[in-house]
């Protein structure tokens, strides 16, 4: 039987799609572990149409999880250090009803194999100390690596820098 799942890589006609998908999960992601007025300025760092098309410039690799037609979830990643085999999860979300499927797995799986192809021996992602992912990326194989405190406008992130050694 065909899956009826498709991962399929994003262009700036997407922007859109990612757009809404990052309106969907952003907010109940961070809920429990960011104020609302945190949440909502950084969401709009990040997830304005402009900025997801600065982020394409940037050379960030969107993808798409679908469910048929039906866009489910997304990541994007990036070269982390242009003189070393490490590249970037920049972001990974999957809609919240969708999540305990494997999908998130399959989405993950799919960027190791993207970046792996094109030479990477590390994958790393940053995650927040209270993220309740910390515990699926522990159970793909990841790693804290170090802490880092990132400074987003006048809010901090505080998160794990986890990494996973890639075949």
């Amino acid at each position: 039987m065909k899956s009826k799942f498709s991962i399929q890589e994003a262009t700036t006609a997407d922007i859109p799609t990612i757009h809404r998908l990052a309106e969907a999960i952003w907010e109940p992601t961070y809920r429990s572990i960011l104020s609302r007025e945190q949440i909502d300025y950084m969401f709009g760092v990040i997830y304005t149409h402009e900025a997801l098309e600065r982020q394409m410039k940037e050379n960030q690799t969107f993808i798409i999880l679908y469910d048929g037609a039906e866009p489910i979830g997304f990541a994007a990643y990036s070269l982390k250090e242009s003189d070393g085999p490490v590249y970037k999860l920049n972001k990974i979300y999957l809609l919240l009803s969708r999540q305990g499927e494997g999908l998130g797995k399959q989405l993950l799986d799919a960027v190791e194999e993207r970046v792996g192809k094109a030479g990477a021996r590390y994958l790393d992602l940053n995650v927040n100390k209270y993220n309740k992912a910390k515990a699926f990326y522990e159970r793909c194989g990841y790693y804290v690596h170090l802490e880092e405190d990132i400074p987003i406008g006048p809010y901090w992130m505080n998160d794990y820098v986890m990494r996973k050694q890639l075949p």
